[in-house]
């Protein structure tokens, strides 16, 4: 497990770009075969991948959580993002299919990941808090899921927002999870812009054609900076950030916070024009 250690709105303003991707940008997730994790310490936050081949992947404790086993004081969020698999929790088997997440409660010391076809692996993005409750693990099929339409043609940013764990759906201590699809045609999310210093936020971009780009913002509103990024890549967005973007196509993105509060409209919006 590798360790990532933010930078601050001071250390923000003097970093380079090649700084600012090494900070808050991670590439190197979705390895076929393999199971990754990086550490952050904004929020402890846990980032990760697992892409199982013809090998089961076994979720493993690392030696910065101190801990027996993964999820001993955590929480844990699963999105599979690509073909059908299986997560085991404690010898219970469950079934992902694309778009599909499982919450996985504290104190459960064995999960594991399988794909169904080995030459066409499911991708599972992870997502981990510490936890100070308990609550049951829980499967969450997206397309029985509400879903809530934003935006509009005439400004690029027609999408379409699913919640997978939040505080009126599946419980969890402190994780909110969802994806929001953008329709054909439609590049801008998150706009209007806004922050929320309750809560740090992640994004996963995905669904993104490999020689296109998203341009994510981030930063105050008058220093806002930008990171060019590819498909099954995540920015880390710390309370202090705008998180926005834009694509040269249509894409995917998964949205997962974890802080203060599970308030999902809990945000200091920005005016665009506000933003330099």
């Amino acid at each position: 497990m590798r360790i990532l250690q933010m930078a601050d709105i001071i250390r923000y303003r003097t970093m380079t770009t090649e700084e600012l991707r090494s900070t808050f940008l991670l590439e190197e997730l979705f390895r076929v075969g393999a199971l990754d994790l990086i550490y952050v310490d904004l929020d402890r936050t846990v980032i990760g991948s697992a892409v199982p081949a013809r090998e089961k992947l076994v979720l493993p404790t690392a030696d910065p959580l101190k801990a027996a086993y993964f999820t001993e004081r955590r929480e844990l969020g699963i999105l599979n993002i690509g073909a059908p698999g299986v997560v085991t929790v404690n010898g219970s088997r469950f079934a992902l299919g694309n778009l599909d997440a499982l919450y996985v409660g504290r104190g459960n010391e064995h999960v594991s990941f399988e794909s169904e076809d080995a030459v066409t692996p499911a991708e599972f993005y992870l997502l981990s808090y510490p936890a100070h409750a308990v609550y049951p693990t829980s499967v969450i099929r997206s397309a029985t899921q509400e879903r809530v339409k934003l935006g509009t043609p005439e400004s690029a940013n027609q999408r379409e927002i699913t919640k997978l764990v939040y505080l009126d759906g599946v419980q969890s201590c402190q994780l909110v999870m969802g994806f929001t699809q953008l329709a054909s045609g439609s590049v801008w999310n998150t706009m209007p812009a806004h922050t929320h210093m309750r809560r740090s936020e992640v994004y996963l971009y995905f669904n993104l054609p490999a020689q296109e780009r998203v341009v994510h913002l981030m930063g105050p509103a008058h220093e806002t900076r930008h990171l060019m990024i590819a498909n099954k890549q995540v920015v880390i967005s710390p309370g202090w950030s705008i998180h926005a973007g834009v694509g040269t196509a249509n894409y995917t993105f998964c949205w997962g916070m974890g802080g203060e509060n599970q308030v999902y409209d809990d945000m200091d919006k920005l005016a665009t024009a506000e933003l330099w």
